[in-house]
């Protein structure tokens, strides 16, 4: 397991994090859904037409659970790939035939888990052919797979290269040994080194690496020299995340019973400062909560998930959204891996579906409030009036003015978003919206 999402969007690139919205296991996250309104900038509509949309295919086995997350993810010697692979293949042919998704190309794919590395090349390849076959695929899509380091190799990568994958997110985490234990990590510091060579010498020129601070007996100089280290592989996007102790983890019930306990506030701020400093220092442009980037190297599937926009799920635990009939739809998929495949391949007529809202009002405009304040730039008040027929001011000026007097929301330039405090506070400005 690694960085977004998640079964969903987590939102991606990964673990549930401080600042996250809903999160669930691979955003796995369970991230609300934008607005409806008559027409949307990015060309959704509310007949339940889109002009593109964003594909997450959920991949949930792993080699062990580490104790920290909570993720849709099961610990398996073995995992059952060829039937898992056909529930996926046909859960994407019976969506192909649906609105909003019949006839839309998707702009960006991103196969999170779990550890979708542990998948062969050859499966990999199937499920992009059949989703070019059916959907279509854009023209320079962003192609995104998670890794675990000491899961792949160099015929690996190479033939995940082939199969159209341009993107890797190698779930590093840290280059501590003492870290890694801790975080219950089953791969040392030299298979991440390895990792990312091997993935350059077959050709992946696009890279994430995932980093988490704020781990307990972790010092401010561990998490500067994780930092460097990262950046000296040289990666063009490094997702950085604020370990927290999520319940039904193994971690949460060590901290409930006193035997593991997070950093202090303060500590957390100040690890997040070194992030901060050390990121900015290489180039990088902090552009949201816990991920940063090289110029024009933003992750384009994640940020869909933040800007509100129709996704599709697949797989156990998997999680979509889109406009239906005039609203806006958001469903999910059963988690248990088994029982996600028997719905499938069974022909359940709901497919494996166990559960679905229908957001409206006041709720779904703060949703798209919390999810664009994520990022750095915020949003455009022109975007939140197309999406929801009201300006604003109208729905939310006395939260805004009190955030504003607060120093934790600046509105300027026909703009929207988090001052460098509201940054650093920024679940008590998205508690104010819902």
């Amino acid at each position: 397991m690694m960085t977004a999402d998640r079964e969903g969007p987590s939102l991606p690139d990964r673990p549930a994090r401080q600042g996250d919205a809903t999160l669930d296991a691979r955003g796995q996250a369970r991230a609300p859904a934008a607005a409806a309104a008559a027409t949307d900038p990015r060309g959704e509509d509310r007949q339940g037409s889109v002009s593109s949309f964003a594909l997450y295919v959920h991949i949930p086995y792993c080699l062990a659970k580490c104790p920290y997350c909570d993720f849709n993810s099961y610990a398996v010697a073995r995992w059952p790939e060829q039937r898992y692979l056909a529930a996926l293949l046909g859960e994407m042919g019976r969506r192909a035939e649906e609105p909003p998704w019949r006839g839309t190309p998707a702009k960006t794919l991103f196969f999170g888990g779990g550890t979708p590395s542990l998948f062969a090349p050859e499966s990999i390849e199937a499920i992009l052919d059949r989703a070019d076959s059916l959907f279509g695929i854009e023209p320079g899509a962003e192609i995104t797979l998670e890794a675990n380091p000491g899961t792949v190799d160099r015929a690996k990568l190479e033939g995940l290269r082939r199969a159209g994958v341009n993107r890797l997110s190698v779930g590093a985490q840290s280059f501590r040994p003492a870290t890694l234990e801790t975080l219950g990590r089953n791969h040392d510091a030299d298979q991440t080194r390895q990792a990312v060579r091997l993935a350059r010498r077959a050709g992946f020129e696009q890279l994430n690496l995932d980093l988490i601070y704020a781990v307990p007996g972790q010092t401010s100089d561990d998490v500067v020299r994780d930092v460097r280290e990262a950046v000296a592989l040289e990666p063009d996007h490094v997702s950085a995340y604020c370990l927290t102790f999520e319940p039904g983890t193994q971690f949460h019930s060590l901290m409930k019973s006193g035997r593991l306990l997070p950093p202090s506030a303060d500590r957390q701020a100040d690890f997040l400062g070194a992030v901060n400093r050390e990121l900015a220092s290489s180039a990088f442009e902090r552009y949201e909560i816990s991920n940063y980037a090289r110029p024009g190297c933003q992750a384009r599937h994640n940020l869909a998930y933040w800007r509100a926009e129709p996704y599709l799920g697949l797989g156990a635990g998997a999680h979509s959204f889109g406009p239906a009939g005039g609203r806006w739809r958001r469903w999910w998929n059963e988690r248990s891996p088994e029982r996600y495949c028997e719905a499938v391949l069974g022909g359940a007529a709901r497919l494996a579906e166990t559960g679905e809202e229908w957001p409206e009002g006041r709720g779904l405009a703060g949703e798209f409030v919390f999810l664009n304040l994520r990022l750095q730039r915020g949003f455009a008040l022109l975007d939140f009036e197309r999406r929801t027929g009201c300006s604003f001011g109208d729905l939310f000026s006395s939260e805004a003015a009190r955030l504003v007097d607060a120093g934790l929301l600046r509105i300027a330039e026909g703009r929207v978003r988090l001052t460098e405090r509201g940054l650093e506070l920024a679940d008590s400005v998205f508690a104010c919206f819902v």
